[in-house]
């Protein structure tokens, strides 16, 4: 029966790069997916896209390439990335400029568009958010981004006319995974129970270190080994959909039933019917069973008929938000923070500042949870607090910071490590719109 090898390079935008090196040296793996775009990062990138037209892919594309796209040439490993971003168009630019520069030949680069369905935007303020349920023209703040979770369509193309690498914009996580075994294995796309199958692999590799015992870890309780050099997670997949979950022998962290069903249940919202682009996934069934060290069996799964709609997640511009800290030592640490609190707060209500949220966080003591949960029973001899505003207007958050530097020297004593920032917080806004809204294209580079 034959088997394709698949290992996860990336579970999110900054993620190492060492893994991904050890994958294609010692991985034996045909494929490797970086999956780089969490909700609001592509209408972050899209941002970027705006004051330059030749950004707005993945920061680290260019580091990560020079890093992989030679080991990947040499060893026959193709590569799937959303690391496009808002901008797949200039990432193959970059990704050609680098293969030529390392002197690589008979490479081919696909970019999948269609994605950005900004141009379109005013069609749809009538339609529901998903999370307000009120229409999207009642949304507050200016739309930079709209992106449609697309899924294999693009990249299967891409695999069907022979890219070796292939950038994509917003493709729902598992569907880079399952692109490959559809193309290798010629699954039909209506067999929805080998694509149900596919999409449950996909969702176990698609959070990198997660599955090898990175997130799972907790000393004392899951104990994990040499966490400092995590391996990511291999797929050996077989023809018929089952699959084990591996890593490299002698990388870090493990494999286990354990970390695999931590992962199976990460961001499942309904279990039966967990919706993607591709495929109505149904994980009921699925069963895990430990066969070896570092190696479990993944059988079971299926699936119904895929959506007739794309989810698009819409970025826009939120407010601001302003954060000062300051840091309090030795005995009576926590009063005195607790003091300069008091002192922001009256100093805020002099000057008649109105924000639409703030806190006044004691980092160490109620940063977390507030008053619901608070276990310390002995004084602290350090604490650091942290006063955040939320508003619509930079101006009054950066009068709420420049309170909480002004804390220095007036008062209360011994504050030290005073830091301020205003940030522009890019939201993000749901809704779905109909498949045929979406024209899928691929372009392609040479070298």
């Amino acid at each position: 029966m034959k088997t394709i090898r698949i290992g996860t390079g990336a579970g999110y935008a900054g993620d190492r790069i060492e893994p991904a090196i050890e994958l294609v040296e010692k991985g034996k793996i045909d494929y490797i997916i970086f999956e780089c775009l969490a909700e609001r990062t592509i209408a972050i990138a899209q941002e970027q896209k705006l004051k330059n037209p030749e950004k707005g892919y993945n920061d680290l594309l260019e580091y990560r390439m020079r890093n992989i796209l030679p080991l990947c040439n040499k060893n026959n490993t193709k590569i799937i990335t959303n690391m496009g971003a808002a901008n797949p168009k200039a990432a193959i630019e970059i990704i050609k400029k680098i293969a030529e520069e390392e002197g690589l030949k008979d490479i081919k680069i696909a970019a999948v568009l269609g994605d950005d369905v900004l141009k379109n935007i005013d069609k749809y303020m009538e339609y529901e958010v998903l999370e307000t349920g009120e229409k999207l023209k009642k949304l507050e703040g200016e739309i930079v981004s709209a992106n449609a979770y697309l899924g294999i369509d693009g990249i299967l193309e891409a695999l069907e006319n022979n890219a070796d690498v292939i950038i994509t914009g917003r493709v729902a996580d598992p569907s880079l995974f399952l692109a490959p075994l559809v193309y290798e294995f010629n699954w039909d796309i209506e067999d929805y129970k080998s694509i149900g199958k596919g999409t449950i692999i996909g969702h176990l590799l698609e959070c990198g270190g997660q599955v090898t015992g990175g997130y799972y870890a907790d000393p004392g309780h899951k104990d994990v080994k040499e966490l400092w050099k995590l391996g990511f997670p291999i797929a050996e997949v077989n023809e018929n959909g089952d699959a084990f979950i591996t890593k490299v022998d002698g990388s870090g962290g493990e494999v286990s039933l354990n970390t695999c069903k931590e992962q199976l249940l990460y961001e499942i919202h309904n279990p039966s019917e967990y919706l993607t682009p591709d495929v109505t996934a149904d994980f009921t069934n699925v069963k895990l069973k430990d066969v070896g060290k570092n190696k479990v069996l993944v059988t079971g799964g299926n699936g119904t008929e895929r959506p007739d709609k794309f989810k698009v997640s819409i970025g826009y511009k939120d407010c601001f938000i302003g954060t000062g800290e300051i840091s309090y030592g030795g005995s009576g640490a926590i009063e005195r923070a607790k003091l300069a609190a008091e002192i922001v707060k009256k100093r805020l209500e002099l000057q008649n500042i109105h924000t639409d949220e703030i806190r006044y966080d004691l980092i160490g003591l109620n940063s977390l949870y507030g008053d619901t949960i608070n276990i310390c029973s002995e004084e602290l001899n350090e604490v650091r607090l942290r006063i955040s505003a939320r508003t619509n207007d930079k101006d009054i958050a950066t009068k709420v910071v420049n309170e909480v530097e002004a804390l220095y020297t007036n008062g209360p004593a011994g504050g030290g490590g005073a830091e301020k920032s205003i940030k522009e917080i890019v939201s993000v806004a749901s809704i779905f719109i109909s498949r045929n809204d979406v024209n899928i294209r691929v372009i392609y580079e040479e070298v």
